[in-house]
């Protein structure tokens, strides 16, 4: 499998999607016009083993709702990021069994170099 999720609006993840270039065989799903399902979300659990590393902590809403003085579980991770596109911590990059969560430069670096091997 080979698929990007993300958000078209974000400027980080458009910045990303340039620098990936070229895309051959990639799907991309702009997270906010297309629902991640819950069949999505297993999957990339199952690359990564932790709903909490999907998990986005900088996304507003997760201040606004003072998640930050709640303990929350892998359930409750899960849940949020079904509820709300904006608590999947993106890019997800996704190259056949490999996956790359989120837009640090080493993680973007190791996504290329893995996506043009």
């Amino acid at each position: 499998m080979k698929k990007i999720y993300h958000l078209s609006t974000c400027d980080t993840c458009k910045r990303i999607l340039k620098e990936l270039q070229p895309l051959d065989g990639f799907v991309l799903q702009d997270i906010k016009t297309e629902e991640i399902t819950e069949k999505q979300l297993k999957e990339m659990y199952a690359l990564t083993g932790s709903y909490e590393a999907l998990f986005s902590k900088r996304a507003r809403l997760y201040k606004e709702k003072g998640l930050a003085q709640k303990e929350l579980q892998e359930e409750d991770y899960k849940n949020l990021i079904l509820e709300h596109y904006t608590f999947l911590k993106r890019p997800v990059i996704i190259v056949n069994n490999a996956v790359f969560v989120g837009n640090s430069k080493k993680v973007v670096a190791a996504a290329k170099e893995k996506i043009h091997s």
